[in-house]
């Protein structure tokens, strides 16, 4: 195999430092490519690049034409460009390269330092990011971004019937998406920016009053989180196979011929659950464990997925409710935002007035969730129109299995509507060099340019941690406040939650909307990766738990079934008891 693949990028001569923080929990594997050159080269980092234009920390000319040094894709895995990103550090006067730094990495110790370009300073944009910053301090909401969720909501509803296009219909409807999720992604790019500022902001002000440890509190328990509702939604649902009794035999017949074994019952029980289901998977089937890859299965197209899910909130007590969870942290929210205030006041004007904008800021997080929700649902419509090609192409012989489909180039996806049958060994051929790309281990930066080539990287799950011991601390970085005592439970794929049981504690690879429905069962979360404005941190103060991030190879040094405290104060995790 070449030691590139068929749609790697070049880095970026100006900005030569590219993350895998954050874009770990983005994109987990390597992007097929036709999600990477459809969805995102074409679509999403577009619109990427024109919202860093519109949030007044970039100029265009800063970027060159056609693809954008937003982000890079190197061995078919999605990287962020730090040395992009960290200009917002750079130039804003209320925002640091390292609290940039630590929103983005915590304290992984592999980050690259960084190095001034005469380009970076740019005195002529403050006047513009201070009156972008003036926003984000005193909005909670955005008219457009909301109608935007109605929008896509409206996609989905209205979804034509696929099976009875055409192919050519369906490349259409495949195109007229590719300037929906450029749009998308521009309303999401200032919110995600943005929701480092609150961080930020009130990490200094607490820091300031001796109180580091109270920031992370005032951001817990925020409301209105798009990408914590499908939970909310799944708790309501696991209470009715709680107290079904025929539902819970079901359930424990385990999740696969699940929906068949409902449906032939005719049970008023079973009836009731298949609608409130089928209306779930209406809402938010467009979710998954790699939802932002089109070629992944969502819990509309394998709706196991989410019944695994619920399958283990039902095990969980009522009064274990996220509801519950989540208004005990906003009301300590609401008291320390009190208490911090009346501290800051004596303190002057000014520290007092970038207290309050960041308390206001902090709403930035549950903007940004909601951009991303709606992303995801027009990312979905494209999945489902290119399954439905591959389907048929596979049915009809064009296609030796119907994934291959997404082995096209984003050129190439007229050329093989016209002529399908051209495309079958080369699709094949592809798709094993793409399967073999899955099982490595990307760097998780990519530094001055360089690029190493794949055969240098190493197999995944080949890492040398050695496993902790009784007294061993695994140190991340404070997630969600609170500490915790329960069995460590290490889960590698959202899909197969195991032997994961109600007050276990998550220990995670990463995290994304798929795994939040676990979130429920557990008494904590403790995650390899992520930093201040993750989405494990994000949902896990709506809902309560106690979280670590940047638990660097926490998956492999907590042996599962190990006794461990989480302190989401301090972002220590003790082993206090393993296994014999």
């Amino acid at each position: 195999m070449a030691d590139r693949w068929i749609t790697d990028r070049t880095p970026s001569p100006r900005w030569p430092h590219y993350t895998r923080a954050n874009a770990g929990e983005v994109l987990p594997s390597a992007a097929s490519p036709l999600s990477q050159q459809l969805c995102w080269e074409n679509g999403i980092l577009l619109g990427w690049r024109d919202g860093y234009i519109r949030g007044g920390n970039y100029t265009a000319d800063e970027f060159t034409d056609g693809f954008p040094e937003v982000a890079g894709f190197f061995a078919g895995y999605f990287y962020i460009n730090l040395s992009n990103v960290r200009m917002q550090g750079v130039r804003s006067p209320l925002l640091s390269v390292e609290q940039l730094d630590l929103a983005f990495f915590g304290d992984h110790p592999e980050v690259p330092p960084y190095e001034a370009h005469p380009l970076d300073e740019r005195p002529d944009l403050v006047d513009g990011i201070m009156a972008h910053l003036g926003w984000v301090m005193t909005t909670t909401s955005v008219p457009e971004i909301d109608a935007e969720k109605q929008m896509t909501i409206d996609l989905r509803r209205n979804r034509p019937d696929l099976s009875s296009a055409t192919d050519a219909e369906l490349a259409a409807r495949i195109r007229s998406l590719q300037p929906v999720l450029r749009k998308l992604f521009d309303s999401h790019t200032p919110p995600s920016s943005d929701s480092a500022i609150a961080p930020g902001v009130l990490g200094a002000v607490c820091a300031a009053l001796g109180e580091p440890e109270t920031a992370m509190k005032l951001l817990a328990g925020i409301g209105d989180v798009d990408s914590a509702e499908p939970s909310y939604r799944m708790w309501d649902i696991s209470r009715t196979v709680r107290t079904s009794a025929e539902l819970s035999k079901s359930f424990d017949a385990g999740v696969n011929g699940l929906l068949d074994r409902l449906r032939g019952s005719g049970s008023s029980d079973a009836k009731a659950f298949l609608a409130d289901f089928d209306r779930f998977l209406a809402d938010f089937g467009s979710r998954g464990p790699n939802e932002w890859e089109i070629s992944a299965d969502t819990w509309e197209t394998r709706p196991e997925i989410a019944l695994a899910a619920i399958d283990r909130v039902r095990l969980q007590s009522d009064d274990e409710s996220p509801r519950i969870r989540q208004q005990r942290r906003a009301a300590e929210r609401e008291r320390l935002t009190a208490d911090i205030r009346a501290k800051v006041a004596p303190l002057g004007a000014e520290l007092a007035g970038q207290f309050e904008g960041a308390i206001v800021a902090s709403s930035q997080m549950a903007i940004r969730e909601r951009t991303k929700t709606n992303i995801i649902r027009a990312v979905n419509e494209v999945r489902v129109a290119v399954r439905e090609l591959g389907r048929r192409h596979a049915a009809a012989g064009n296609l030796r299995d119907a994934q291959h489909v997404f082995m096209l180039l984003d050129e190439e996806l007229e050329k093989f509507v016209a002529a399908p049958a051209s495309f079958t060994s080369t699709l094949a051929d592809r798709h094993a060099q793409w399967l073999h790309i899955q099982t490595l281990e990307p760097p998780f930066f990519i530094k001055n340019g360089v690029v190493p080539p794949l055969g240098s990287y190493p197999k995944k799950g080949t890492s040398t941690a050695a496993a902790a011991r009784v007294g061993d601390i695994v140190q991340g970085v404070p997630g969600c406040t609170g500490r915790y005592v329960g069995r460590a439970r290490v889960v590698l794929d959202p899909t197969e939650p195991g032997d994961l049981e109600p007050g276990d504690v998550l220990v995670a690879p990463n995290t994304d909307p798929a795994w939040t429905p676990l979130f429920m069962t557990c008494g904590a979360v403790v995650v390899n990766v992520g930093a201040a404005i993750s989405h494990a941190i994000i949902v896990s103060r709506e809902l309560g738990l106690p979280c670590v991030v940047s638990a660097t190879d926490a998956t492999v040094r907590i042996p599962d079934g190990a006794t461990i405290e989480v302190d989401g104060d301090t972002g220590a995790v003790t082993v206090l008891e393993v296994p014999a």
